[in-house]
């Protein structure tokens, strides 16, 4: 076998002037295990939309699942430039999650208003990433997490304004 094949991925030591490399790495973990998790949710809920407000959940639901799958890989490689290791199983990415998968009947409403607190607890779990950040010279996490909770915080809005009673 090809000593190329037979590489195992290691944690290497940066030296960029980020400090504290380990615990911003968990930081992105955490927020890449909700981002995740998000991503099936809002395409689950893509799937199986019904209603008079199928097309435009259906829609939206898409525009969020593939911009936050690119994010996932974003905030990945993010992990691997901090010279950490970025999750690697399914396991790992449920235990640091905050997203839960609902079992009760989902209706539209149900879906929606489900979508919308995730994206504000994702965008809130943002906000502590950049406070971890504070002090640690890493302008790139801080300016990706202050982006990703600007687009949390957009997509809970829009997701509010379909429910709202009139």
């Amino acid at each position: 076998m090809s000593n190329a094949l037979n590489v195992v991925p290691t944690e290497d030591k940066v030296s960029t002037g980020v400090r504290d490399t380990s615990a911003i790495a968990e930081g992105i973990a955490d927020v890449l295990a909700d981002t995740y998790r998000l991503v099936f949710k809002s395409h689950a809920y893509h799937w199986n939309v019904e209603g008079p407000l199928f097309y435009s959940v259906h829609n939206l639901t898409e525009e969020h699942y593939e911009d936050m799958f690119k994010a996932a890989d974003d905030l990945a490689e993010r992990i691997r430039a901090l010279g950490q290791l970025a999750p690697s199983s399914m396991a790992d990415i449920v235990g640091r999650s905050t997203i839960e998968d609902r079992t009760d009947e989902l209706t539209t409403e149900v879906m929606i208003s489900d979508l919308a607190r995730d994206h504000e607890r994702l965008a809130h779990r943002f906000h502590a990433l950049i406070e971890l950040v504070e002090g640690r010279k890493d302008p790139v996490t801080e300016d990706m997490a202050t982006a990703r909770s600007a687009f949390h915080e957009k997509a809970a809005w829009m997701l509010r304004a379909l429910v709202k009673a009139s």
